[in-house]
């Protein structure tokens, strides 16, 4: 096996486990924390794929911004202990049990298959995912698409701006 490979299989084992934990964290800032955990295991998974424009915003959107505001939320909330819920196991265990046999056969097949090799990457799959190469993609083929979606952007950003003043003047 390659080093490609490994890191991906690394990338992709502990994103699940970050996702997984994500999802069974009862503390909020601890499913926060391992929502970072994820973002960078993808970034990790983006970068074996050659996609290292994708892989730097991933980590400045998604890893800085975004968690930013899920940790400003999560404090303005001010989550305090949950009541306890009464024990209803047997359909949710049963399902749970189920899909996660089924993940498990899943996996199993896709490690025990012979590769094809129909899933490897192109061979200008570095200079693809390059910055160069989107921006030429994004001023040139998808020039329109491109700039609907920055005047969509701006729509919304005057719109929220509105909004906002005027609720200061009610207050």
């Amino acid at each position: 096996m390659s080093l490609q490979v490994i890191m991906f299989s690394v990338f992709a084992i502990g994103a699940v486990a970050s996702a997984v934990f994500t999802i069974t964290r009862k503390n909020p800032v601890a499913s926060a924390m391992s929502l970072v955990a994820h973002f960078f295991m993808l970034t990790g998974l983006y970068l074996t794929m050659q996609a290292q424009f994708v892989a730097a915003v991933q980590v400045l959107v998604y890893a800085g911004a975004i968690m930013v505001l899920v940790v400003f939320v999560i404090m303005l909330l001010n989550v305090g202990k949950e009541p306890p819920h009464p024990d209803r196991s047997g359909l949710r265990t049963t399902l749970g049990s189920l899909m996660a046999l089924v993940l498990a056969v899943m996996i199993g097949i896709a490690v025990i298959a012979r590769p094809t090799g129909r899933m490897d990457l192109s061979p200008k799959a570095i200079e693809i995912g390059t910055t160069e190469a989107i921006g030429q993609s994004l001023f040139t083929t998808y020039l329109f698409p491109f700039e609907a979606v920055s005047l969509l952007l701006l729509a919304a950003l005057i719109g929220s701006v509105i909004l906002a003043k005027r609720h200061v003047k009610e207050g």
